[in-house]
This record gives C-alpha cells, sequence and structure tokens, in this order.
C-alpha cells in the first residue's frame, strides 16, 4: 500500500468509510447546520434592510435630496438654488410641542413632535390616514379651524376622536384623521412624542416658531431624470456648507437606521459565531468519537503500510464532504426561512426590507462553517494519524491519546487566525469582532480549565472520607472524574451557551436597574424647551416659590453646527464621531455654572470681551483628538463663528440633566437670538400640577418628561434585548445539541456501568440517582464558569464601554446555574433509559 497513497486513494477509502451511513456524524451535522443557519439568517435579514433602504431612498426621504437647517428657513440664495436644480420642492418644518385638549386646570397635555408641511408635501409616497382622505383635504380643517392628523397613539392617550379640536402653542385646530403612516418616517430619526401633522402656515400665531425657538427646516426635492446627484451634492456643499446646511439624498435616505441595522447585525453575527464556537466543541467531540471508534481499522491500515498523510487525507475528505453537506443544508435553513417570513418581518419592521437569497451573506456564513468545521477537526485528525500502529492496538479498547506534530499546532493557529480576520472583514466592526474573539477564546479556555478542575477535583472527592455511606453521590463524582470526554464536552459547549446568556442578562439586568435606580436620585422630572428670554424671569420665580420643587436649572440654548476643525472640515478630522454629525447644543456663560469641574485650562474672566472662547468636553475631545489653542468653527443660523478652545471640563451626560459638549464666552454670540432650556426636579406626585402651571402660564413652552423618554429607551432596549436572546438561544440550542452527543456518546460505558452496578446489588432508583447526579453536577459546573464569565464580560461592557457602574444581578445568574443543571440532566437521562432496562447477563457477557 506504500505505493500510490495519493488523494484518488484518499477518496476511495473515504468513500467506502461512508457507506456505513452518517451515525457518528449527526451531531456534527446538526452543531454546523445550526451555526450556519444562524449566521445566513442574520445576514439575509441585514441585507433584506440594507437593499430595502436603498431602492426604496427617495420614498424614505420624502425626494431625490435634502437639504436641512436649524434654527432657521432657507434664505432666498438657498431656496432660488434648490429651484434650479430641483423640479419640485416641498418645505418641512419639524419640532417638538404640547398638545393641549381642554381648558384650565382640567386640561390635558401630551408630548408631540410636529411635522409642519406645505401644499408640496409629500413629493413622493402617500401618507395613510383613517378615514381615507388626502392631505390637502385633511390639513383643510372645518368650523373654521385649520386642520391635523394625529397619530393614533397620542389620540388613545388624550382621548381624542376624530372632528375633536385641541391646541399648539395659541393655535386651536380640528381633528381630521388618524394618522397610520407617513411615507418618510424612517428619515426623521428618533422622536420623543408621536406625530402631529399640520399645515406650516397654520402656525404663524401659534408663537411656537420664532427667533431663538427650536426647530428644524427639511427641504426635500425631486430631482430631474438625467440630474447627476453627486455634481448637485458636490455644488451643494460647496456653496452653503458654511451656512450650517446639511445635506442628505436617497443614497442614505435614513442614515441613522443604516447605522443600526449594520451595527446591531454585525453584532448578532458574532453572538452567532460564539454558537458555532459551541458548535465546534461539538465537531470536535464528534470527530474525535468517530475516530475512537476507528482505533482498529487505522491500526490495520497502518499496519498494511499506510501513511500518516494517506489516513489524515482521508478522514480530511470524509470531514470535508460532510461539512460540506453541512454548509449547505445550513445555508438552506437559514436563507429558506427568513424568505418564508419574509411578509411577517416587514410587516414589524419600520422600514422596507426586500429579501432575496443574497450571496454576501451566504458566503459569509459558508466561510464560518467550513474554517469552523476545519478549526476543530484538524487537531484529531492529526492525533489519530500520526499515532503508531502498536498504540492504537494498545488504544483499541479506549480512546487515542499523545499530541500531534508541531506542524498542526502552527496550522491551528493559522485557522483560528483566518476565522478572526474573516470576522473582522465580514462583520464591518474589527475591534469588536476581535473583542469578540478575544472574549470566545477565553471563556473557552477558562472552560477548559474548569472542566479540568471539576475532573481532578471529582476524582479526589471519589476517594475521600466524605463519600462513605453515599455511594449514589459517589459513584456520580467518580464518573464525572473518569476518562473519557464527556465532562470537557459538557462544560465547553453548554458552558459557552450559557456565557454568551449570563452576559447578554448582566447587561440588560444592569441597564435596566441603573434606569430605575438613578431615576429618581439623579434625573430631573421634565426638561423645558424654547423658554423665551422675557418668559425666563418669571419661569423661574414660579418654580423657585413652589415649595415641591426641589432644584431648578437654567442654560440659554442655542443650536450649532461644527463644521470645521483648526481650518479642516470637521469630518476629516473627526470622522463619523456623533458630535460631528448633526447639529448640536450650544450654551454661553460668563462663569462656570456650578459643580462644573474644569479638568484643563482655564475659563474666561468675568465679562471677557476678547477673541471668542471655548470650553470643551473633556471625553469629546479625547476622542476628537482635540488639544487646548485647537480653533473649531461652530455654524449657529448660518453664521460661522471660530472659537478657540482655551479648557475642558467634565460633561456627565447621564444625570439626564443639562449638559453642553460647547459653551461659549457670551461674546462669541451676542445678539443671537436664542430661547432657554431648564430642568425641574420634583417628586413625581407632584409633577402633574407643576406641568398644569406652567403649561397655563407659559403655552409655547415644551416639557419633556424625562420618564417617558426614559420609556422609550427601554421599549428600545426591550427589542434589543429580545433580538440578542434569540440569536444566544440558537447558540444554547447547539449546545444542547452537543449535550445530546455527549450522552449518546457514553450511553455505551453507561450500559456497562449499569450491569455492574446491578450484578453488585444497586437498584435502578440508585443507578438513576448516580446518573442524575452526574448530570447536575456538570451542568452546575457549567453554570458556574457561565456566571462568572458573564459577570465578568458584564462588567466590562457596562464600565469599559457605557461607563456606568456595574452591579452583579443574582436572578439571572441563578437562572443560568439552574438552566445549566436542567439542560445536562435533560440530556443525559434521555440516554439512562436503555442501560437501565439492560440485562447484566448478556452484557457481561459480551465483554470476553
Amino acid at each position: 500500500m506504500a505505493a500510490g497513497q495519493g488523494l484518488g486513494l484518499a477518496i476511495r477509502l473515504a468513500r467506502r468509510e461512508l457507506r456505513g451511513g452518517l451515525k457518528g456524524f449527526r451531531v456534527f451535522l446538526a452543531c454546523l447546520v445550526l451555526g450556519v443557519a444562524a449566521i445566513a439568517a442574520v445576514g439575509i435579514v441585514r441585507s433584506a434592510i440594507q437593499h430595502g433602504l436603498a431602492d426604496q431612498g427617495a420614498v424614505l426621504l420624502g425626494g431625490d435630496a435634502q437639504m436641512k437647517f436649524t434654527y432657521r428657513f432657507a434664505t432666498e440664495e438657498e431656496r432660488a438654488f434648490m429651484d434650479r436644480v430641483a423640479v419640485r420642492v416641498a418645505e418641512v418644518v419639524d419640532f417638538r410641542s404640547m398638545v393641549v385638549v381642554g381648558d384650565g386646570a382640567a386640561a390635558e397635555r401630551g408630548l408631540t413632535q410636529v411635522k409642519a408641511v406645505d401644499a408640496g408635501w409629500p413629493l413622493l409616497g402617500r401618507a395613510e390616514m383613517d378615514p381615507p382622505m388626502t392631505v390637502a383635504q385633511a390639513l383643510a380643517g372645518a368650523d373654521g379651524l385649520p386642520g391635523a392628523v394625529m397619530d393614533g397613539v397620542l389620540m388613545d392617550r388624550l382621548g381624542l376622536a376624530v372632528g375633536d379640536t385641541f391646541r399648539l402653542g395659541l393655535t386651536r385646530f380640528h381633528l381630521s384623521a388618524r394618522l397610520l403612516r407617513e411615507p418618510d418616517s424612517a428619515s426623521g430619526g428618533f422622536g420623543l412624542g408621536p406625530r402631529t401633522l399640520v399645515r406650516s402656515a397654520d402656525l404663524a400665531e401659534s408663537g411656537l416658531i420664532g427667533p431663538g425657538t427650536l426647530y428644524e427646516t427639511e427641504y426635500r426635492m425631486t430631482l430631474p431624470e438625467t440630474a447627476d446627484l453627486a455634481a448637485i451634492k458636490a455644488e451643494a456643499l460647496a456653496q452653503f456648507r458654511d451656512t450650517g446646511m446639511r445635506w442628505q439624498d436617497r443614497t442614505r435616505a435614513a442614515p441613522g437606521v443604516e447605522r443600526f441595522v449594520t451595527q446591531m447585525g454585525a453584532f448578532l453575527v458574532l453572538v452567532g459565531l460564539a454558537g458555532l464556537a459551541v458548535g465546534g466543541v461539538g465537531i470536535s467531540a464528534a470527530v474525535r468519537a468517530y475516530l475512537d471508534g476507528k482505533t482498529a481499522t487505522i491500526a490495520t491500515l497502518r499496519t498494511l503500510g499506510a501513511s500518516q498523510g494517506l489516513l489524515f487525507r482521508t478522514y480530511l475528505v470524509q470531514i470535508g464532504l460532510l461539512t460540506l453537506l453541512g454548509v449547505v443544508l445550513g445555508l438552506l435553513l437559514g436563507v429558506g426561512v427568513p424568505l418564508m417570513a419574509a411578509p411577517v418581518i416587514n410587516a414589524v419592521l419600520p422600514v422596507p426590507a426586500v429579501f432575496a437569497p443574497y450571496p454576501l451573506p451566504m458566503l459569509e456564513a459558508a466561510f464560518y462553517g467550513v474554517t469552523v468545521s476545519l478549526l476543530f477537526t484538524v487537531w484529531p485528525l492529526a492525533r489519530a494519524s500520526s499515532t503508531r500502529a502498536a498504540a492504537l492496538y494498545r488504544a483499541a479498547g479506549g480512546r487515542v491519546a499523545g499530541w500531534p506534530a508541531p506542524v498542526w499546532w502552527g496550522v491551528t493557529g493559522g485557522l483560528a487566525a483566518l476565522l478572526v480576520g474573516g470576522a473582522m472583514v465580514f462583520s464591518g466592526a474589527a475591534l469588536m469582532a476581535l473583542w469578540a474573539a478575544v472574549g470566545v477564546a477565553g471563556a473557552l479556555l477558562v472552560l477548559m480549565l474548569a472542566a479540568q478542575g471539576l475532573k481532578h477535583s471529582a476524582r479526589w472527592l471519589a476517594r475521600s472520607r466524605l463519600m462513605r455511606g453515599r455511594p449514589a453521590l459517589r459513584l456520580a463524582v467518580s464518573a464525572v472524574g473518569g476518562p473519557g470526554h464527556e465532562t470537557a464536552s459538557v462544560v465547553l459547549s453548554l458552558g459557552l451557551g450559557l456565557t454568551v446568556l449570563a452576559a447578554v442578562g448582566q447587561i440588560d439586568g444592569n441597564l435596566r436597574s441603573a434606569i430605575a435606580r438613578d431615576l429618581p436620585e439623579r434625573a430631573p422630572a421634565y426638561f423645558f424647551v424654547d423658554i423665551q428670554n422675557d418668559q425666563i424671569a418669571g419661569f423661574l420665580d414660579r418654580l423657585t416659590a413652589d415649595p415641591a420643587v426641589d432644584r431648578v436649572e437654567t442654560a440659554p440654548m442655542l443650536r450649532g453646527v461644527l463644521t470645521r476643525i483648526n481650518g479642516r472640515p470637521a469630518s476629516e478630522v473627526a470622522g463619523d464621531h456623533w458630535v460631528v454629525r448633526g447639529d448640536r447644543g450650544v450654551t454661553y456663560a460668563d462663569q462656570p455654572p456650578e459643580g462644573t469641574k474644569v479638568v484643563a485650562g482655564e475659563w474666561w474672566p468675568p465679562g471677557y470681551d476678547g477673541p471668542p472662547q471655548v470650553s470643551f468636553g473633556l471625553d469629546e475631545a479625547q476622542e476628537i483628538g482635540l488639544k487646548l489653542g485647537d480653533r473649531i468653527t461652530v455654524n449657529i443660523l448660518g453664521r460661522d463663528i471660530e472659537v478657540t478652545i482655551t479648557s475642558f471640563r467634565e460633561v456627565d451626560f447621564s444625570t439626564g440633566g443639562i449638559g453642553f459638549v460647547m459653551s461659549l464666552s457670551p461674546n462669541a454670540v451676542q445678539g443671537a437670538p436664542h430661547t432657554h432650556i431648564a430642568t425641574v426636579y420634583t417628586a413625581q406626585e407632584h409633577e402633574a400640577r407643576i406641568l398644569r402651571d406652567l403649561a397655563q402660564a407659559y403655552p409655547n413652552v415644551t416639557a419633556i418628561r424625562i420618564r417617558d423618554a426614559v420609556a422609550q429607551v427601554t421599549d428600545a432596549l426591550d427589542a434589543i434585548a429580545t433580538a440578542t436572546a434569540w440569536a444566544a438561544g440558537a447558540t444554547l440550542l447547539t449546545g444542547f445539541m452537543v449535550l445530546i452527543g455527549a450522552a449518546a456518546a457514553g450511553e455505551r460505558s453507561r450500559v456497562f456501568e449499569s450491569a455492574v452496578l446491578k450484578t453488585l446489588g444497586a437498584t435502578r432508583g440508585r443507578i438513576l440517582a448516580s446518573f442524575a447526579l452526574r448530570s447536575a453536577l456538570m451542568g452546575a459546573a457549567a453554570g458556574a464558569v457561565a456566571v462568572l464569565a458573564g459577570g465578568l464580560a458584564g462588567w466590562a461592557v457596562m464600565r469599559l464601554v457605557m461607563e456606568v457602574p456595574y452591579r452583579f444581578e443574582p436572578v439571572s445568574a441563578l437562572a443560568i446555574v439552574v438552566g445549566g443543571i436542567f439542560a445536562v440532566m435533560v440530556a443525559g437521562l434521555l440516554f439512562a433509559l436503555r442501560p437501565l432496562a439492560a440485562r447484566p447477563a448478556r452484557i457481561l457477557r459480551a465483554q470476553d
């Protein structure tokens, strides 16, 4: 056989080996199929949303392009540019306000996001209303009042019905219809209140839009079919970039949604990779168990002259064919399920999704499946094929021991590096992928050490005096510490799956408890905006005279766009940092407000009248790379203001109070129209009364209830936690399949063990108790390590990423441990029935 040991012979031998069926590779295929399917499904959904955003970009945006301004309407020059390049232009004014139903002390109020439109809106798509009508009909009004359309959630909250009236500021509106859908809602970003739609001309006497009040104007444009969108964008940016204009077009109609989908998709793929790593443990165990069963065959082939290379190629071909089968089945499942569920998914998504079998996510899932399969099979294959024939015969009754040649250490490392590198490229979040890989590798190492520690401890405990008089417990402990791979497979597979779930549980629990814990202590009850300069004194007098008000904080408020840093476009210096992504709140102060902590540089002196200066938030400055003496340009109301950074200060946004990244010297914005904001701290039982009093006195002022805003954030957390839990659930399902495989592989040894114990007088109940205790010990060990590793991951995310305090959440930790015990017991007891039913005489005679 020594001659002609090429690939052809290896393929023939592999084909003959596979004639016996796939009995030894069921767990292998199950783990691979589940892992590939999970990653493919996430990728298909992510690509569907991205293609939907791209295909429907113009509809989502409300036009082919949009020019956006803060605090102001377009100038004559800007409007002339739009009229020149566009076929049609629609103006939208977006701001927050209070809907008031009724009069006096009995009036009901609710926060709303107002969209005020002109006669040209919508340029594309259509608004859906109940009862059905056109926008023109709905906003025409009735009984001498202008018309309005309102989101059903807000109508129900305020007890409104079609035909009722309500107020926005000083203007009363007739409610014409319930708003079911806006064609351009996805491009608007996150809003704190449900939508109310009105005609912008009807707000002229409302007192809600004026100099210094907080609003945005958006000018949607439809362009000629032959228009060069890139050229128009370049011309607009060149001509109006320094006026605070922000450009958006159909190529990125909903950048916030797109960014969230990309990041969330990358995170879920990495969770899926953790599941595939769990499957890798099962793959390795299945290959090892299969090769252990082929010990005599391998020894015979080695005796007949088969080389190490031939044996390695033979079984590698088998694994390769099975991997191909597993990947294909996984792709069919991972692509087929989202395609079949497309109508249901589209019904719950706020953006369009175009489902199709996209090649890139399929390629990504296939790459992960093949690489993980090779990574976890090369080691046992190399070990078995490099062992001498005599050693294999001596191991014919058990497993093959020993280490493979050093070259296979390098191959394994190379495959691991390929897997991590592929994750960094495919995910689009290289740093997150790298840390996820480090976390999975670290968890596997900890779990491996825990498995070995458990086996050594079990062996010691089985021989100790503590086990005297406890035969069932002693049998269980002895089995845990005995030879074989069951303990390692159980702890590794289940432990890694539970680690992912434990980390998710700790992070989710900490976020929710932080909100619940910190809100009553530190957060204000209300956040008031659009307080006019002639109102701020009376506003403060009312609040300071109220004994129920604990504290009031106010600050002048402007909105500005950070356009340049040291003369260069801000986006070139800061990239996609959130400070330069849109307009930001800006304030001014003659001296540092109470509680301000200047950590570098100096604040300007009172009455300062020199070159304009700015105090910048320390964390944000470090992230952007700013230093003292740098010059930044802030565009406010179309005017460029260049200021020098003369100090850095700590800004804590987590309290829900007033916080500004940029605080200017007063002379920088002297004469600029602006309003004030205020935060009011009071007990929950006084909130309604205070709001009624201030709303009656100042109808133009908008109140944002912090608890309502937190509720929206909590809803978002619920959605993210649900998606993550499903991904973690796939990981746990894979881990459970590995448990089934480990239990099935150990069934033969349990049959023999049960026969011996019955011969020695053990009852079925005692044997079953031993099996159950064995499973409980391994499950408890896996759960305990998962709680430790998940808690460490939770601490790292909360402290290092979110920079908030971490508190160990015992409820989710206890659930993890109990779940681990239950899972292993279920898997173990499923394969305890045949050993219990076996007759000792027949089993023992077969061992001769």
